[in-house]
């Protein structure tokens, strides 16, 4: 039987994507590839670039700038499915070459054996 939105499902996951969030704006690069699925199948869709496996994913995040990244989230909804699966959806603002951006993100969290991962991603950005 699915159990939409466990509570302490719900709690874990909100707590691990918190994790994300601070590692996100501060480059923690060890941080980000323990919260991904280390796998050719892990995809990630980002402003401008299309990542397909870990290692794409990898190389993109230790190559881009890591000036200015700090962002406001707001609209943080974490849906569980059952006790294996859960999507994050948010909203966020970010100030991008001094103009205020907003964009959206979503995720699609697995538990594994070996822990919760990311194994789907989206960034973009509303329209100026």
């Amino acid at each position: 039987m699915t159990i939409v939105n466990d509570a302490a499902i719900v709690a874990e996951l909100t707590e691990l994507y918190m994790k994300y969030e601070d590692a996100l704006c501060n480059n923690n690069l060890e941080v980000m590839d323990e919260l991904f699925w280390q796998a050719p199948e892990v995809v990630r869709f980002g402003l401008a670039e299309n990542l397909y496996g870990s290692d794409e994913i990898r190389a993109f995040r230790a190559s881009r700038p890591t000036h200015n990244i700090k962002r406001e989230i707001y609209n943080l909804k974490v849906v569980t499915f059952d006790s294996n699966s859960a999507s994050v959806t948010l909203e966020f603002r970010r100030v991008m070459d001094g103009v205020e951006r907003q964009g959206r993100q979503s995720q699609m969290w697995y538990k594994f054996d070996f822990g919760w991962k990311v194994v789907s991603a989206h960034v973009s950005l509303l329209p100026i």
